[in-house]
């Protein structure tokens, strides 16, 4: 493994942090919508794979602040 092949893993995975960091704010609008849409709370974990309570928290933190990671893991 030489330097230049290392820094195109290390750039490669940065760009999936961002990538992995949008797509789970999106998910939170996507889940805090679902659920102004009546979708059963039951659904949306069964949809999303978080727990009950994990999904009440990002309910919760609503539209007004961006989620804390913690929030959600």
């Amino acid at each position: 493994m030489d330097k230049r092949s290392l820094e195109q893993f290390a750039q490669r995975f940065r760009e999936s942090e961002t990538r992995t960091e949008i797509l789970r704010q999106e998910l939170a609008v996507a889940i805090r919508q679902a659920t102004a849409d009546d979708v059963p709370q039951k659904d949306i974990c069964e949809a999303t794979g978080y727990t009950r309570q994990q999904v009440r928290r990002i309910v919760q933190a609503g539209n007004a602040e961006p989620l804390d990671r913690d929030e959600i893991d």
